[in-house]
């Protein structure tokens, strides 16, 4: 690990001007390039204390044995050279996004005498026309064999091609009128170049003038009772329009756009493009990448638009490019992409209509993105095993945690103070075993507390099933307990009869005090205790003032992570079912037998619970379904919770009256008690 200082230039050697810089490892290899407005400014931030950067800009400057730069004059040149050297490079501590998959394009290959029809994949050759990408092959292999009706341009091989020339006979889709057959000369090489423009532009989304002239066309045969002709240009529109009905229209002006969506976490971050043209999505790929540097949103949208347009030049750049936030600043990516267009190119942030909604769809592909990729990579057993042998490393525990709980405290503003535990054994969610707290020892707003009372609950109880199996005593079940003790007689397992390796809190220092000390007050000295702070992702242990920071690419720090990320999930959703129970109690739920339907039916017909208390017996009769004596169970009911004497303004004599309980949260906005399937576990 090398000491930043000792590599560390002078500041009057740095220049004051745009440039691009590279650190070195000690082996001369490049490790991260950067651009900057300023190079002394920017270079300046890297050799502050170690302390105060952040933890993976301190393994960078660490790693790094040498720093140097290049000047160039403005920020568009910095932001193209960038580019170059990552691609050249390829940089460990650089965002670095990797496509999932390898998409196909269907391409046109004009730069050949006789252009071809085809599906590529891979790096982009000079000459050839690509439309796409495609989520599929056989998604161009469908809409081709569609479009191959109207404009029967050429997809044999070179070697098919070359044979039918000697032997004087076409290939099968010749004879079908798929191919207009230049290779035994039917069209000339003007003629059948001429089909390729027009499948070309068809493809590119000028698709209303050509219907229109094959539509002139069709009439025109028809008028000269020409019917057969007509009738083979009725069927050419009809494959035309099948095959634009396969990418519905969703910009309603003929938009060429492309739209950038990013779905981030900590850790990894997904990027989803969609690719409109002429109003319509011709194409979608999507990137993952590991956020090995410290960056922001609109940092990660700049990568994604010179991964896309670093190779590309003239209309494979759209007039306009939607992203979720702008690269700062954004003028010199703006100028880039106008350069490599040939005219400007608008770089904005949808706000309203079709384009936003649009860009939500788009936002949405990338979050299930991001959550497929992450769900993958959870269910390697592999990739597990080295999680938890990485956690066992980091914390110098004995063996690997094959059960870890983790606790989180989730409150509103100090009301409603509940807590979540979630399990995971062997790197897997174990949604059976999850529990819901309560917090009953003190109210109010105390994380610390809290997660003390927590777990001292959750282990005294482990304790009180120790001590009914008699493993106080010599670690054997008592007789007639089955499976160790560890099931009741109906061979459900006890709540917390299983103790976990380790112990996480969703916090720092402070949280993992706490816990620590609940458990040396049980006497608890055999599991381990360790506490994720969410903003740096610092692991913290026990009476250790420095945190332990795991590499961002670590899959022991991803498995804490998403144990982490868990519990809050848990918590958050118990807290808000607590939440909007509160705010739907009413003095309506303390009379038997009077359901939902009812309780709706009386205030819809009164309108308020207060017009409802001052309401008569009679009055509540008229009521459907509200018989004379539910009637009078419910005054009874309203009486004895009758509000409180009305409160007085005393300067202006104005009786403040206080609303009635109904359904809403605070600032009247409708409170959800949650899916069914995240109300999972027992409430203790």
């Amino acid at each position: 690990m090398a000491d930043p200082s000792s590599y560390r230039p002078k500041p009057g050697e740095i220049p004051d001007t745009p440039g691009v810089y590279r650190f070195r490892d000690e082996h001369r290899r490049v490790i991260y390039v950067g651009k900057a407005k300023s190079l002394r400014q920017r270079l300046a931030n890297y050799f502050q204390d170690l302390a105060s950067l952040h933890p993976r800009t301190r393994t960078m400057v660490t790693t790094a044995a040498s720093v140097e730069w290049t000047v160039v004059s403005t920020e568009v040149e910095a932001l193209q050279l960038e580019y170059s050297w990552i691609k050249e490079f390829d940089p460990r501590f650089n965002v670095k996004y990797r496509d999932d998959k390898s998409y196909p394009y269907l391409a046109v290959t004009m730069n050949e005498e006789f252009p071809r029809v085809q599906v590529m994949r891979g790096q982009k050759r000079k000459g050839v026309r690509y439309f796409g990408p495609y989520g599929h092959a056989w998604a161009i292999r469908d809409t081709v064999d569609l479009l191959l009706r109207v404009f029967p341009v050429r997809t044999c091989s070179a070697g098919v091609f070359k044979n039918a020339a000697r032997t004087g006979r076409p290939c099968l889709l010749g004879y079908i009128g798929k191919c207009s057959a230049p290779c035994v000369d039917r069209v000339s090489a003007d003629e059948h170049r001429d089909l390729a423009e027009d499948f070309c532009d068809f493809m590119a989304g000028r698709t209303g003038t050509y219907i229109r002239r094959l539509e002139q066309q069709m009439t025109d045969a028809a008028e000269e009772m020409e019917y057969e002709r007509a009738a083979r240009l009725r069927d050419d529109i009809g494959a035309l329009k099948k095959a634009m009905e396969k990418s519905a229209v969703v910009l309603a002006d003929a938009t060429d756009a492309d739209l950038i969506a990013v779905a981030e976490d900590e850790l990894e971050a997904a990027v989803q493009i969609f690719h409109v043209r002429g109003g319509r999505v011709r194409g979608q790929r999507g990137w993952v990448t590991d956020k090995v540097e410290e960056i922001t949103t609109g940092a990660l949208v700049e990568h994604a638009l010179q991964q896309l347009y670093g190779e590309e030049k003239g209309d494979s750049v759209p007039k306009e490019v939607l992203v979720p936030a702008l690269p700062d600043p954004v003028e010199p990516v703006q100028e880039w992409l106008a350069e490599r267009r040939g005219s400007g190119v608008s770089l904005r942030i949808p706000q309203r209509g079709d384009k936003k909604a649009l860009m939500e769809t788009v936002q949405r592909n990338a979050q299930q993105a991001l959550v497929l990729h992450k769900t993958k990579r959870a269910s390697d057993l592999t990739t597990r095993s080295r999680a938890l042998e990485e956690i066992a490393e980091a914390l110098d525990l004995d063996s690997a945690p094959l059960r870890i709980e983790c606790y989180d405290i989730s409150h509103l503003q100090g009301d409603d103070v509940v807590a979540s535990m979630v399990v995971f054994e062997d790197g897997l969610q174990r949604k059976s075993e999850y529990r819901r707290f309560q917090i009953k020892g003190f109210a109010g707003q105390d994380d610390v507390r809290s997660m003390h009372e927590v777990i001292s609950r959750r282990f005294r109880r482990y304790l009180a099933e120790k001590e009914k199996t008699g493993e106080w005593v010599d670690d054997l079940p008592e007789e007639g307990t089955t499976e160790n003790g560890l099931k009741d007689d109906d061979g459900r397992p006890k709540k917390f009869a299983y103790p976990p390796q380790l112990v996480v809190v969703d916090g720092g220092q402070p949280q993992v005090a706490a816990a620590k000390k609940a458990l040396d007050e049980l006497g608890i000295d055999d599991i381990a205790v360790c506490g994720l702070a969410k903003r740096l992702e610092e692991v913290w242990l026990p009476e250790d003032d420095d945190p332990v920071v795991l590499p961002r690419t670590s899959e022991g720090l991803y498995l804490l992570q998403r144990v982490r990320d868990e519990a809050h999930r848990f918590a958050i959703t118990y807290q808000r079912t607590k939440r909007a129970q509160r705010f739907r109690s009413s003095p309506l739920d303390d009379v038997p037998g009077l359901g939902d339907t009812r309780k709706q039916a009386l205030l819809k017909h009164f309108g308020s619970l207060k017009k409802l208390r001052s309401a008569t017996i009679d009055q509540i009769c008229e009521v459907p379904g509200i018989g004379r004596k539910t009637a009078e169970t419910i005054a009874v009911a309203l009486a004895q919770a009758a509000p409180a004497a009305p409160a007085v303004n005393t300067a202006t004599g104005e009786i403040m009256e206080e609303e009635e309980p109904g359904t809403t949260g605070s600032g009247g906005e409708p409170v959800t008690a949650g899916a069914p399937d995240e109300r999972r576990g027992q409430e203790t």
